[in-house]
């Protein structure tokens, strides 16, 4: 008899830990959801044209041109640089430059603006002035390990959500690859969704990638309860992490 009650509380229990993990949200809090607040994240090298500037670890501050950028694998090792008042042209390791803003090249922004028109699934989560940005793209100076495997550097790693990013900091990862969608009629239905980032929470940084956004989730988000129990992890999608980043932000400044 005891056994049965036991096994029937622990029953019970599971139920309502089951019911805590699960949140049905209506479409239009999906919709938001999956509203992509990150920025683009550019690869190539930046415009020439624009006046960039770089901050060293020394302490000095340089403007000017960037005349060509040194990637090895989409990762920055250096950057050549012409100053706009000295017309002194310098190569700086990317271990020696604490921040870097640069802007896109036209060319780049031209062909983020053909892969969103591109994808239905785009038009409908992302804004189109992400890709057409003239603003600066914001660099910093971080040690990661790439993928988790290989051993701690430092590269300079554009930050993709610097209006919120004062706990969690995603930085773009140069070699994501995307989810695959179907085409019908010259448009992409579905995919497009990108499979990887750099995050930092704290002092520690990762490589999130799609397949282990649920066993990160604790480290992501656990230290707020309120979060935890408005979007617990059964509930939520890879597609909703931008969203999920700036909600937990928002909720976690505001105590």
């Amino acid at each position: 008899m005891k056994f049965k009650i036991l096994s029937l509380l622990m029953g019970f229990s599971s139920l309502i830990t089951l019911a805590q993990e699960k949140v049905k949200y209506s479409k239009e809090d999906i919709k938001k959801m999956e509203t992509y607040l990150f920025n683009e994240g550019f690869s190539s090298g930046p415009s020439s044209k624009k006046t960039s500037t770089l901050l060293l670890k020394d302490g000095s501050m340089h403007r000017g041109y960037c005349k060509d950028i040194d990637t090895k694998k989409g990762q920055i090792y250096a950057v050549s640089f012409k100053d706009s008042i000295t017309n002194k042209e310098e190569t700086f390791k990317a271990d020696d430059v604490t921040e870097m803003y640069v802007f896109p090249k036209n060319f780049e922004k031209g062909l983020k603006v053909n892969k969103y028109m591109g994808n239905l699934r785009n038009i409908g989560t992302k804004k189109l002035d992400k890709s057409v940005t003239n603003e600066h793209i914001h660099f910093v100076n971080e040690t990661v390990s790439l993928k988790n495997k290989k051993d701690n550097k430092q590269f300079l790693m554009q930050v993709i959500n610097p209006d919120f990013d004062k706990i969690i900091t995603v930085y773009h990862d140069p070699n994501a690859k995307e989810t695959a969608g179907f085409g019908v009629g010259g448009m992409q239905l579905g995919g497009g969704v990108t499979k990887s980032f750099y995050v930092k929470k704290g002092e520690k940084v990762i490589w999130l990638h799609k397949d282990d956004f649920e066993d990160n989730y604790d480290f992501l988000f656990g230290d707020n309860d309120e979060f935890m129990k408005k979007y617990p992890k059964k509930s939520t999608e890879w597609g909703y992490l931008s969203f999920l980043v700036n909600e937990y932000t928002q909720m976690s400044l505001s105590i």
